[in-house]
């Protein structure tokens, strides 16, 4: 990571010449001068920043990182007191301030947050509007760059603007909103990178989305409050998410929770999106940042959506600026909550006997005949508008948990999972010699592979182990993992296999659920036959197993392979998970 000094010559060159023009025109963007009906695009975005940068000492533009596209992403730094120079590689400097990361165009085809960010750093440089005083803002201008440069006019069906737009998927087809736990992208890596230097205390995702028609121009998505936990979710849910809110509101901007259904209406009552680690405002959350993202109504016009952007980011900045010693101690106390032998929640679901109740503002939806397929589909008459009271599910309960060991062993096979815990700062030492350890071990009892492949993956989800205290054999080279540090909720979720979005369901340690070594039947007949003897409470076990289960009974294979499973040949790394856990 590095002060911006030099770049590809042709992309050098694009940016200069875009800059130049950006000087003479007195700042100007993109949208401002297509009154609204266009978005730059990404070599537009980043020269913007630049000239910015050249014209304002509180603007400085950091490169950080390669993503999938061959070039690099950008962080924009928006600090009045210009400690940019100041600022080391390894560590950024926040001099006692809050940061928000506000990140834009995960998804290119919803630009709705590259346009009002560009505006937003504009006014708060020219003094247009008032600078917080407690906060430094940093800002991905176009994190999929890959997608940007892909514009078209179509792949956002639904969508009402901007003329054109990038598409969703990165260079390498990937969605990008699913890649914060398992790093698959170049991108990703670099976000992480980005990240862990500049440990936001807040953070934003600008979307657009549509599953249902309502009057709202804007939606927002929170991270779910119990998930946050603590105080801390506690000041999210009952302080932060009202002002901002009301700030809305005062503005003549309603907003109202993510409408969180498909195919069906909103007055029927939804629930709140649960923002799992694969997600953005879910990878942040482990963290202990307070995320939001948020969601524009697509169908709404273009220059609605990143005014509304727009105005919800300075509402948004306002209220973390006033409240900015606050989240300060809020999120220091949130790191020190996870204690070793406490209970950790991995698995979560609505919890129906608490609910909130919205005055929602909709439109009369009906099922009526399609003139297409003949079957009822649903239809939303905007002549027909409403403010009605709709019940909102945003209360969670957990539905399992663990509890936290003092540490995790992970073997030096699995370079994969260290590089990923080295890349998200995550402290751990090398055991220097060979040595046996009193650990607990998990085994993969069962699991549920999805049918369709997602991002890359066949993910398992449903996961349930059995867990044993054995001596394992600790080889030099392994890395122990305490788990007393900031990164302790980033562990718990990724090497917990039961997680919903653990290494194992993201398919890290597949190899292991394929057995390596078998029997040929017609020798382990007789092998097996002398094991039972010599083993009578395992034949007494054996002949039952047969008797009560038909299917069992009438497979000869499934015997075997029974008894084989039993006995000192079968292989003991089949369906064992090889990270084990210290303590606890």
């Amino acid at each position: 990571m590095k002060k911006i000094l030099l770049h590809s010559s042709l992309l050098c060159f694009l940016f200069w010449f875009v800059s130049q023009n950006i000087s003479a025109q007195t700042l100007s963007t993109t949208f401002e001068t297509s009154n609204g009906l266009k978005t730059a695009t990404y070599e537009e975005a980043i020269a913007y920043y630049f000239a910015l940068e050249k014209k304002f000492s509180s603007i400085t533009v950091y490169e950080m990182g390669q993503t999938d596209s061959g070039f690099p992403l950008h962080v924009v730094i928006f600090d009045p007191e210009n400690e940019g120079q100041k600022k080391s590689s390894e560590k950024f400097y926040k001099n006692g301030k809050n940061l928000l990361l506000i990140n834009n165009g995960i998804h290119p085809g919803e630009p709705d947050g590259i346009d009002a960010t560009m505006l937003l750093f504009r006014d708060f440089a020219e003094g247009k509007v008032a600078a917080p005083k407690n906060t430094i803002i940093a800002a991905i201008p176009v994190y999929n760059i890959g997608g940007a440069m892909n514009r078209n006019s179509t792949s956002r069906t639904n969508q009402n603007g901007p003329e054109e737009y990038g598409f969703r998927g990165n260079a390498r087809n990937y969605d990008l909103n699913r890649d914060f736990i398992k790093n698959d992208t170049k991108n990703a890596r670099a976000f992480a990178e980005i990240f862990h230097w500049l440990n936001p205390d807040l953070f934003i995702d600008n979307h657009v989305s549509n599953g249902a028609d309502y009057q709202y121009i804007l939606t927002h998505l929170f991270t779910q409050h119990n998930k946050l936990g603590g105080e801390l979710g506690n000041y999210l849910h009952t302080s932060f998410m009202p002002q901002l809110e009301d700030s809305l509101q005062q503005k003549k901007w309603d907003i109202t929770p993510y409408v969180n259904v498909f195919n069906q209406v909103p007055e029927k009552g939804f629930m709140q999106f649960m923002d799992s680690p694969r997600y953005a405002s879910g990878y942040t959350t482990l963290f202990n940042t307070i995320g939001l993202t948020l969601e524009t109504h697509m169908l709404k016009p273009y220059r609605q959506r990143v005014e509304g952007t727009y105005e919800l980011m300075k509402s948004f900045i306002n209220i973390a600026d006033t409240d900015a010693e606050r989240i300060k101690t809020l999120r220091k106390n949130s790191f020190e909550k996870y204690k070793a032998g406490s209970y950790y929640p991995i698995s979560w679901t609505v919890d129906s006997s608490k609910t909130s109740t919205l005055k929602f503002k909709g439109y009369e939806g009906q099922m009526v005949p399609s003139k297409i397929t003949g079957v009822e589909r649903l239809k939303y008459f905007r002549d027909k508008p409403f403010t009605k009271d709709v019940t909102y599910y945003n209360y969670f309960k957990a539905t399992d948990s663990v509890i936290i060991p003092s540490a995790y062993i992970v073997p030096k096979g699995y370079w994969n999972v260290i590089e990923l815990l080295k890349l998200n700062n995550i402290e751990f030492t090398e055991i220097k010699n060979d040595s046996t350890l009193l650990a607990e071990v998990y085994h993969i009892k069962s699991f549920e592979t999805v049918k369709n492949p997602f991002e890359g993956h066949y993910i398992h989800y449903k996961t349930e182990v059995t867990k044993s205290t054995e001596n394992v054999s600790i080889n030099a080279g392994d890395v122990l993992v305490k788990t007393q540090q900031s990164g302790v909720r980033y562990l718990l979720e990724i090497l917990e296999p039961n997680a919903p979005d653990s290494f194992f369901n993201w398919n890290f340690f597949d190899a292991i659920l394929q057995q390596k070594e078998g029997f040929s039947p017609y020798v382990w007949e007789d092998m097996a036959e002398k094991f039972l003897n010599e083993n009578p409470a395992i034949k007494k076990e054996f002949e039952t197993k047969k008797k009560n289960d038909p299917t069992f009974g009438n497979n000869w294979y499934a015997q075997l392979d029974w008894i084989h499973k039993q006995s000192r040949y079968y292989e003991k790394s089949h369906l064992r998970y090889p990270i084990v856990r210290v303590g606890g």
